[in-house]
């Protein structure tokens, strides 16, 4: 019975076993290892048989596991040749004598996440999918991770910051965990194709390797696609180290150490981080803090943070900083001739010179050497430079380009008649007036403007100032010691300065010896007209108040003349109707009979000046018939012949005369320069449409013609261009006819 029971337990045993046996067989047969799958990367390299010596320096590293299982890289292989060369090269006997950190950077440098084949290379990947074409970099196994550094002379451990804190925009400068890993660029044919470049682009930098179609930094891809269970293998002919950042590059080259120290002493900070420190402690057993070195906010980019902007995941692949960096030499240069002119040193100056100093060497895109003119940095401007004569040192690096210079870039806020109030302490308040609205406007080196210059002492002594601690305009009134503040205060301010602010693309105001006119502000956004005569300046305020204001001096920059005053460019707050009084007021007035007629009307407060329908601050062009005009008017009808008419159709005849002389929105003058041809005019029809009138504006020659009629009215030049609030006040040979 005994034995009857083994038996059946043996065979229940033998089933069980063949049953479990079965069911494996099928398991692997779904599940298990293909017989074609390639082999992993390391396994693919030994079979290969050319790339013994990078076998030995992955052994080395510490890379044989990884490479060996299951994974998504790619690796740019160097073959047995390249590293030969590369030992010949730094005299290193073979790969025995190759130190782990060594072999650490040149396998973990060759080694990119995840698998690209080059029908991928090339393209970016976005959060959204795919963008073909857009790529020429790749992030890497490498980082440099915790460093000393020595810090006003203390040595401290430090990590590089790994993201950009640009212009304050929140994001933080250190992301615990991000290693900062370096990119590896390389030039695929497709890429070059689509962004235009050439093999030239690439030669600049690599003058001694010839452009494939597929290079990898200073070498070729030499056998692409290599398949392998856990990536793809392209074998390369060049063993590339790890790219220094631009912040490392600078840090080593003496040539550079005066802009490095400008960054280094006013735009660098250390800051202790916790969960670095922890990190760190956690690593090495040590106790000491780790520090971030940290790149001032207002910078375009941080040169130590290797992950580009990170708007995206992956930016870094499709693009990467460039830095223009002067010599020494003409740096120091320029610092002495430019920026220190009004500052003791650069100790005194305000730290925002000194970023826009930087920050006009600074792009936060790729500046391909074929394509200066076309790329911005932050303060808009193309790259001012000659590739072949004005880079000394050219450098592809792991974060973006280096271009050592021998000239400063000629930046618009340097160079242009903006730099001169920018530049000068004297001036703090124009220069925050001109930042708030128009430094865009005249910061412009391609564009020629004159700008006459307002000092802290004058707008303070004409009321005007700034509140930093409620970062507002004020305004005290020094005739009545009223007080604005905030908008109505800026409003007063904005007015002030644009009247010495006068595009003159033909250096319309380099002789200020004789007499004339012009409008302020540009062509895009018109200003009030000034006039001047035998180098005295003045705008319709100074009229009223019967100033003028003196040239002292001036200066010339890129893109115009400069003129230093002693008095302001002020806008008047009359009604125009005093100031067309005043015109009048003769007894031989040729404007007499218009403002009679004016005078006596209901549109006509005679204390204010006000004309009904004119807005104070706003243009307008008013046009007077001569006292023969007028004749002719009450002859044809269009006025009554007292000018203090009772009947109600007479006056209401009056009023349509004085409205459809007033043009409103614009402001004419016989300068030629406006190509405006019609306008409208504060008389409405009686279907109550706005009427306009035609104008034909030459050098000179200005008239305006009826809508209905083809009646002509011409400007008397030297009766006419009289100054009011934001109006010219003209004489003019003819009357117009609204009928």
């Amino acid at each position: 019975m005994l034995t009857l029971i083994k038996r059946s337990f043996l065979l229940v045993v033998v089933t069980s076993i063949a049953l479990v046996g079965c069911r494996k067989e099928k398991f692997d047969e779904y599940y298990g290892r293909p017989d074609d799958l390639a082999p992993p990367i390391y396994q693919q390299l030994e079979a290969r048989g050319n790339f013994t010596i990078f076998l030995k320096l992955i052994d080395k590293a510490s890379y044989k596991d990884i490479l060996s299982k299951a994974g998504y890289w790619t690796l740019f292989a160097p073959n047995d040749a390249a590293i030969q060369v590369f030992f010949q090269e730094n005299s290193i006997a073979n790969a025995e004598a190759v130190s782990i950190e060594l072999a650490e950077k040149i396998v973990r440098y060759a080694l990119v996440f995840n698998a690209f084949k080059t029908d991928r290379i090339s393209d970016f990947q976005s959060n959204i999918g795919w963008v073909p074409d857009q790529a020429y970099k790749r992030r890497t196994a490498y980082y440099d991770g915790f460093y000393k550094e020595t810090v006003n002379g203390v040595e401290r451990v430090v990590f590089a910051s790994n993201r950009n804190n640009s212009l304050g925009n929140g994001t933080p400068f250190y992301v615990d965990g991000d290693n900062n890993n370096k990119y590896v660029p390389y030039f695929h044919e497709k890429y070059v194709s689509a962004k235009g470049l050439s093999a030239t682009d690439y030669n600049y930098f690599y003058p001694n390797q010839p452009y494939t179609g597929f290079n990898f930094v200073g070498g070729a891809v030499q056998t692409a696609d290599i398949i392998a269970e856990n990536g793809i293998i392209h074998e390369v002919n060049k063993v590339s180290l790890p790219l220094q950042s631009i912040d490392q590059y600078l840090q080593g080259k003496p040539q550079y150490s005066l802009f490095k120290s400008i960054l280094d002493k006013y735009l660098v900070t250390y800051q202790i981080n916790e969960l670095a420190t922890r990190r760190y402690q956690i690593l090495t057993g040590s106790s000491e803090n780790v520090y971030i070195k940290v790149y001032n906010a207002g910078l375009a980019f941080s040169p130590n943070n290797e992950n580009y902007l990170k708007q995206t995941d992956n930016d870094g692949q499709s693009d990467g900083y460039s830095m223009f960096v002067p010599t020494n030499t003409v740096l120091q240069e320029f610092i002495n001739s430019k920026i220190l002119e009004f500052y003791p040193s650069l100790d005194a100056l305000p730290q925002y010179i000194l970023i826009d100093i930087i920050n006009s060497h600074m792009w936060q895109n790729t500046v391909w050497p074929s394509q200066f003119g076309s790329q911005l940095n932050l303060l808009e401007e193309t790259a001012r430079f000659s590739p072949s004569t004005n880079i000394v040192d050219k450098q592809i690096l792991s974060n973006g380009i280096f271009y050592g210079t021998n000239k400063v870039q000629e930046s618009n806020t340097f160079f242009s008649v903006y730099s001169r109030p920018y530049l000068n302490p004297n001036y703090t308040l124009m220069t925050r007036a001109l930042n708030e609205e128009y430094r865009r406007v005249i910061n412009n080196i391609g564009i020629k403007f004159t700008l006459f210059m307002m000092s802290d002492q004058l707008l303070r002594s004409k009321g005007f100032d700034y509140d930093g601690i409620r970062s507002e305009w004020v305004y005290t009134s020094p005739s009545t010691g009223v007080r604005v503040a905030g908008g109505l205060a800026r409003a007063r301010i904005q007015r002030i300065l644009y009247n010495h602010i006068v595009s003159t693309p033909n250096n319309q105001l380099n002789d200020l010896s004789g007499e004339g006119y012009i409008r302020s502000g540009d062509r895009d956004v018109p200003g009030e007209y000034i006039k001047w005569n035998n180098n005295r300046v003045f705008a319709a305020g100074n009229q009223d108040a019967n100033t003028v204001v003196n040239i002292t001096g001036f200066d010339e920059t890129s893109n115009g003349r400069v003129y230093y005053t002693d008095n302001l460019l002020e806008y008047s707050e009359r009604g125009i109707g005093l100031k067309l009084a005043e015109l009048a007021a003769p007894a031989n007035s040729e404007f007499k009979r218009f403002f009679d007629y004016l005078n006596n009307s209901s549109l006509y407060n005679r204390t204010s000046g006000v004309i009904t329908g004119v807005a104070l601050g706003t243009s307008y062009t008013l046009l007077v018939p001569n006292n023969t005009s007028i004749a002719d008017a009450i002859t044809a009808g269009l006025l009554p012949a007292s000018n203090n008419p009772t009947a109600t159709v007479d006056r209401e005849k009056v009023i349509a005369f004085i409205r459809y002389h007033i043009l409103s929105r614009n402001t004419f003058a016989p300068d030629g320069n406006q190509d405006v041809t019609s306008t409208e005019t504060l008389y409405k029809d009686g279907n109550d449409e706005v009427v306009n009138v035609r104008i034909n504006n030459m050098l000179n020659n200005l008239s305006f013609t009826g809508q209905s009629n083809a009646r002509t009215a011409r400007v008397i030049n030297a009766s006419s261009i009289n100054l009011a609030d934001r109006t010219l006040i003209h004489l003019v040979d003819n009357y117009l006819d609204y009928r």
